[in-house]
This record gives C-alpha cells, sequence and structure tokens, in this order.
C-alpha cells in the first residue's frame, strides 16, 4: 500500500463541470493541498457534489475544497442554494449575520465543500470599488461583532473561517486584480481601526487569514502577502495567529510586481504563507507545482487540517431541517 500524500501548500483550479486527465494529474501531485471552485465550475447541487468526489478520488490522500461564497456579488455557487445578501446588509439585521454564517457552510458542507473564503474582516472606508458592501461595516467595532457573529454561525455549522484581506483591503480605491493598490497610512493608524476585526477574531480562534495585495509602503515595501514583517511580526508574533496563512491569487495584477509565478510563490512562501493560491492560469499553477520543494512540513499540514469541513447532514437532510427552512425564507426574503 502505498504511502497517503499530506495536504500540500499549493491550491489550484479546474476548467470545468468535470475532470480531465491532466487535471488529476496535477490534483494527485506531491505539492498540491486543495482545489477552489469557481462558477465555470456549477451547475447545480448534484453535479458540483459529483465533482468534489471525482476530486478526492483523484488524490492518493487529503485535499481541500474551498469556494468563495460570501454572498452579494461573491457567491460562485446560486441556482439550488440560498441567495446570501452582501455582508453590509447585516447592519440592518445583526441577529441574522450568525444565522446567515451557519446556513452558508451547511449549504456547502452538505455538497462536500471545505470552507467558503470567508468573513471578509476589510473596514470599509468608502473608497473601495472592490470591497464596498462586502465589508460588514464602515465602523470597527460594529464590522468585528458582525463578522464575529458570522464566524460562530459557520463554526457552528462544521466549517472553518478565513479572514480577509489583512491588514486591510478597504482604505485604497483600486482593485488588485487589477494592479497593486498602495496604501500610504502608518502602521498606527492601521492598528487603530483596520487590524481590529482581526485581532478580535484572532483572539476568538480565526481558523485561516489571507493577505491582501496591498503595498503599505509606510510600513514594508513588500506587498502584504509577501512580506515577513506582516506575516511574521505582526501576524503571527503580535497578534498570535496560529491558523493558516492563505496567499491571495498570485494571478491577480497585485501580485505581478515581485517577478514571475515560481518567484511570487517563493516569496509568499518564505513570507510565511502556509497556501499558496494560482488561478485561472494552467499552466503558471504547472511552473509553481514543479518549482517548490516537495517537502513535509507538519506544523502546516496541522494548520491546513483545521480547515477540513465536519459536515454532519447531507443535502436532503439539511433542506428538510427547520432551522435551514426557517433561515432560508429569512434571508430569501431580505432579497
Amino acid at each position: 500500500m502505498t504511502n497517503k500524500l499530506a495536504i500540500g501548500p499549493i491550491m489550484l483550479d479546474i476548467h470545468g463541470l468535470t475532470l480531465d486527465v491532466l487535471e488529476k494529474e496535477k490534483i494527485n501531485h506531491p505539492n498540491t493541498g486543495a482545489v477552489i471552485l469557481f462558477s465555470r465550475n456549477y451547475q447545480d447541487p448534484e453535479q458540483v457534489s459529483a465533482l468534489i468526489k471525482d476530486i478526492r478520488a483523484a488524490r492518493n490522500g487529503d485535499i481541500l475544497i474551498a469556494v468563495d461564497q460570501e454572498g452579494g456579488r461573491v457567491q460562485r455557487f446560486q441556482q439550488g442554494f440560498t441567495r446570501l445578501p452582501p455582508a453590509a446588509r447585516y447592519l440592518e439585521s445583526p441577529d441574522l449575520a450568525k444565522q446567515a454564517g451557519w446556513l452558508m457552510a451547511a449549504e456547502l458542507l452538505a455538497v462536500g465543500v471545505d470552507f467558503s473564503f470567508a468573513p471578509v474582516l476589510d473596514v470599509d472606508c468608502g473608497v473601495s470599488e472592490i470591497i464596498g458592501n462586502r465589508s460588514f461595516a464602515t465602523d470597527p467595532i460594529q464590522a468585528t461583532q458582525l463578522a464575529s457573529a458570522f464566524r460562530n454561525g459557520m463554526n457552528e455549522a462544521g466549517m472553518a473561517a478565513t479572514g480577509k484581506h489583512f491588514p486591510g483591503h478597504g482604505a485604497v480605491a483600486l482593485d488588485s486584480h487589477l494592479t497593486l493598490p498602495i496604501d500610504d497610512r502608518d502602521l498606527d493608524t492601521i492598528r487603530a481601526k483596520d487590524l481590529l476585526p482581526f485581532k478580535q477574531l484572532i483572539a476568538e480562534g480565526l481558523e485561516g487569514i489571507m493577505p491582501a495585495h496591498v503595498l503599505y509602503p509606510q510600513i514594508d515595501p513588500s506587498p502584504a502577502g509577501f512580506s515577513a514583517f506582516w506575516l511574521q511580526e505582526i501576524l503571527r508574533k503580535e497578534l498570535a495567529f496560529d491558523g493558516t496563512i492563505f496567499s491571495d491569487d498570485l494571478s491577480m495584477e497585485g501580485a505581478a510586481s515581485v517577478g514571475d509565478f515560481p518567484t511570487r510563490a517563493k516569496l509568499a512562501q518564505e513570507a510565511g504563507c502556509d497556501m499558496i493560491l494560482v488561478c485561472n492560469n494552467p499552466a503558471a499553477a504547472e511552473q509553481v507545482l514543479a518549482a517548490l520543494p516537495i517537502k513535509n512540513n507538519s506544523l502546516r499540514e496541522q494548520r491546513l487540517k483545521r480547515m477540513q469541513g465536519k459536515s454532519a447532514l447531507k443535502r436532503e437532510q439539511l433542506l428538510r431541517t427547520e432551522k435551514w427552512q426557517h433561515i432560508s425564507n429569512i434571508i430569501n426574503s431580505l432579497n
């Protein structure tokens, strides 16, 4: 019997609704640890459940399945799932934040997804076109309370949470998918506002964090996701975060300033990222799989195992529960 592969440090994506032969090979590469699904991979709950089973079957060992399912503008699975409002809507109904976190997580776990990249912990400063109503609030205390409630709901369903985008993406107007945004504020200003949600949720046991592809030149010459200062000094030491650090997607333009794909992956790993995302560029993903040294890291594997979903209910069972029906109806009435 061959030894099982550990959860590797790279998160890939796939092209369509089913797996091809090359994708199966990449999934079984020792450096692969996760697959992120997008809208193009989703047709309905039955199809995506079958796809996830095939992804797991393609790997000789554990693999994580992730998706962006915050709600509002960022909800990859829609047809057959409850349409979630943007995070800013929970200001009007604070009690709903925890219920919505539970519902989002329960629906995903029921089709085999391990976790959603949520909640957004960015404090909206009224200028960011990419964050905007994805943020829970413009006030850091309110943003913290609502994000905490949303995470508690996720945890109750059996899902680990990932706070994003550390140390805060809400004060820059530009979109890091398209360019490298620059935030000229100093560390004290960021500590007093943007870091508050991260600090509180870390104290509560937050399992994952995703840094921003944003440059804070007053503080460090590298964008946050490639910065040992941000990831080691502030996140690990000052805030005592012991969960998984996920890079944001290395295909984003905000990452391009640091070099080619193997260089980006190496720098992200050296700065402290446990798992590196390479999406929407299969050739780049292959380069990174080949370029990173294959070596087990028991601390990284331990952190990544905490991201595994703990689902109790299959989809048919979930949809029959009074709790799901009640919360889904309330959220549908909001929309």
